[in-house]
This record gives structure tokens, C-alpha cells and sequence, in this order.
């Protein structure tokens, strides 16, 4: 009897460590590598699955039961980022509003430091989605007594990544941004979690020949100093959805893992097949929807065929065209269009064909990519 009062004393001290821990969420940048939609959008705020990729980090978030939560937002984007998480209530906890400029990811940290003040925290990209929740890395943080827990993922093209080397116990003991050379495929993926010594660290290194903060170089400071720095490795899917690519590969993984069959719109002479989500206000007629995919409110599909991995947002209009493996955002209208692929379609854009002839006419802003 005392054996399992202790176990549930030790299992309860270390959910309320983790109710007292706070958040950082990162959710600033200039998402250039997906302009124009960023233009007039966070990054973080474009929807897979109909919902904004924010929105799932913070799900993960709240589920820790952490009650404190400092966003980090941009002078450009950070009204949007506002609008949408308002006061965190949805999620059940608060949220303080810390602006930054883009310096790095160390500088965020630094600018969040009156925030955070010496508690504990997890980090996270508001832009990067996985397929683990948060709880089992904090537990293992509290457990162990850890300065620094990284998450890491083995990548095909280290390359392009932070990469970590681990000793034989799990420490970290070397960090290398974007190596020329292989040296190992861990990669740094953007959740992390430090005690109050981050600062101490952070204070130590000078900005790199970016200009910026690098919480890579704050890692290796801490390291050096002779802080506990080890590492988990994420056993579940991770995506960085900083590219068209990324938001295609997002949005199908989303719908892959759970997307439920839902119709609740009307549907006249159709085909509804597999796992399909449908607004009880959006109208399917004449039409084929094959799952996994999501229909939005006020959605009209007519005499079309919506294919697999498609999520179509609010009040758009989907008419006599084909689609498949496609992120369209809301107010958007798709007309005469024999078959649309691989595409992500910002708000309030219109595709249709040229009924008169088979000339192409495009009216398309900054930073467009169009393949024809």
C-alpha cells in the first residue's frame, strides 16, 4: 500500500511540475519561402485539414495541462496571429503577446526572458507539426532533472538541418548547423525544452554571420558550461511546413490520421466515399468527394470531383472541375478547371478556364509560383 501511495505521490509531483512549467511558441518570421500567402497571412495560420497549422501546436500545448503560455509574434503577422488565438481561452490557458524581431531563434528566448523569468519552459515552432504529443518529453525533463532536453529526428538530408551527436548515454555533446560534411542524421526539429540556465547560456554567444541569436549555438554554450543537454528521438512523423511541399505533405498526413467520416451537409445525386468531412452547411451536388479530404462551411462543390488528400476551407466554390492532393483556402472559386493537382490556393483567389480559347491569362502577385 505505501509502495503505490508513492508511486501515485512521485506521478502526481511530476504532473503538477508540469502544470507549473510555461511555453514559448514561437510564431513570428516572414514566411518568404511561402509568399504571397504570407503577405496577408502568418505562416503559422495556414490551414491543414481546414485548420491552422498554430492550431495543432497548441493543442499539443494545452493537453500538457501548462497554464502559462508567451507567444512570440512579428510586427507584420502578429495581429492575424492575435485574431486567432485571442486570450488562449479556447485552449485553456493564458497567453502574454512577446514581439521580437527576427534575430534567431536564442534571441527569441532572450526577448521572452521577463516572461519566462526563472521558471522552466517548453518551445516550440509554430510551424512545424508532429505526430507525438508533449507530455512524455516533460515528464522525462522533470524526471531526470535536465537543463536541456532536445527533440531530434533522423532526416535524409542532414544537410539542410541542425544536426546533433550524441555520446553513448543520450547527452548531446556536439552541434553542427546545416554541416557540410556528414556527421550523423539527427536533426534538430524545433521543440525543446530548458530550465532557467538557457539565459546564462545565451548571455555567453555572440550573433552568427546571420546577425542572429542561434539557439544551436546556445546549446553548445550550455553544454560547455557543463550542463545536463541530452536528447530525445521523436519516434512519430514530423513536418516543416515552411514550403508548399511541406503544407501539401501536412495537410495529407492530417487527413491520414484524423480525418473521420463526417457528412453532414446536403448531398444530392453524389458519391460521398471513405473518410470525408463535410459541413452540415456546405452543398455536394452532382458530385464525387473521395476521402480523406475536408469540405468547409458554406462549401459548394457542383458537378465535380474532389479527390484524395484535398481539404477545401470556408465558402469556396468548387464548380465542374477535378482536384486532388490540394490545400484551398477560403472564398475561393474553382471553375472549369479539367483536373488541379498538388496545388495550395490562398484566400479569395479564383481559377477558372478561359472559356473563349486556350490562351492563358494570369493575374497573379509577388512571389507566385504557377506551372502550366
Amino acid at each position: 500500500m505505501a509502495e503505490n501511495y508513492a508511486s501515485f505521490n512521485i506521478r502526481w509531483l511530476l504532473m503538477d511540475s508540469a502544470v507549473r512549467m510555461k511555453a514559448l511558441v514561437l510564431s513570428g518570421g516572414k514566411g518568404t519561402r511561402l509568399r504571397p500567402l504570407t503577405f496577408t497571412c502568418a505562416k503559422q495560420l495556414i490551414p491543414v485539414a481546414n485548420k491552422p497549422i498554430l492550431g495543432y501546436v497548441l493543442d499539443q500545448v494545452a493537453a500538457t495541462g501548462i497554464k502559462e503560455v508567451g507567444v512570440i509574434i512579428a510586427s507584420e503577422t502578429g495581429n492575424y496571429v492575435k485574431e486567432y488565438v485571442k486570450d488562449g481561452s479556447e485552449w485553456h490557458f493564458n497567453v502574454t503577446y512577446i514581439p521580437q524581431e527576427p534575430l534567431g531563434l536564442a534571441h527569441a528566448v532572450k526577448t521572452a526572458q521577463p516572461f519566462l523569468a526563472q521558471d522552466s519552459f517548453i518551445m516550440c515552432l509554430g510551424d512545424n507539426v508532429t505526430g507525438q504529443g508533449l507530455k512524455t518529453f516533460i515528464q522525462r525533463f522533470q524526471k531526470e532533472h535536465l537543463d536541456a532536453l532536445i527533440i531530434l529526428k533522423e532526416v535524409d538530408d542532414p544537410s539542410n538541418f541542425g544536426i546533433a551527436q550524441l555520446d553513448d548515454k543520450g547527452n548531446i555533446v556536439r552541434l553542427v548547423e546545416k554541416p557540410k560534411t556528414p556527421m550523423g542524421n539527427l536533426a534538430i526539429i524545433g521543440t525543446y525544452l530548458f530550465s532557467s540556465k538557457i539565459h546564462q547560456a545565451i548571455e555567453r554567444i555572440k550573433p552568427s554571420w546571420r546577425g542572429e541569436l542561434e539557439i544551436t549555438d546556445a546549446i553548445q554554450e550550455m553544454i560547455n558550461l557543463g550542463f545536463t543537454v541530452k536528447a530525445e528521438i521523436l519516434d512519430s512523423w514530423w513536418l516543416d511546413t515552411g514550403k508548399k511541399d511541406d503544407i501539401l505533405s501536412a495537410n495529407a498526413k492530417i487527413l491520414d490520421e484524423y480525418i473521420e467520416r463526417e457528412v453532414k451537409g446536403k448531398v444530392t445525386n453524389s458519391s460521398i466515399e471513405g473518410r470525408v468531412k463535410i459541413d452540415s452547411e456546405a452543398k455536394i451536388l452532382n458530385s464525387t468527394i473521395r476521402g480523406p479530404c475536408v469540405i468547409g462551411k458554406n462549401t459548394l462543390v457542383q458537378n465535380s470531383f474532389v479527390g484524395p488528400y484535398s481539404s477545401i476551407g470556408d465558402n469556396s466554390q468548387i464548380l465542374n472541375s477535378n482536384l486532388e492532393y490540394c490545400v484551398i483556402l477560403e472564398n475561393v472559386v474553382i471553375n472549369d478547371v479539367e483536373h488541379l493537382q498538388d496545388s495550395l490556393i490562398g484566400k479569395n483567389a479564383k481559377v477558372m478556364k478561359n472559356q473563349k480559347n486556350r490562351t492563358i491569362r494570369l493575374h497573379i502577385g509577388d512571389y507566385s509560383e504557377v506551372e502550366v
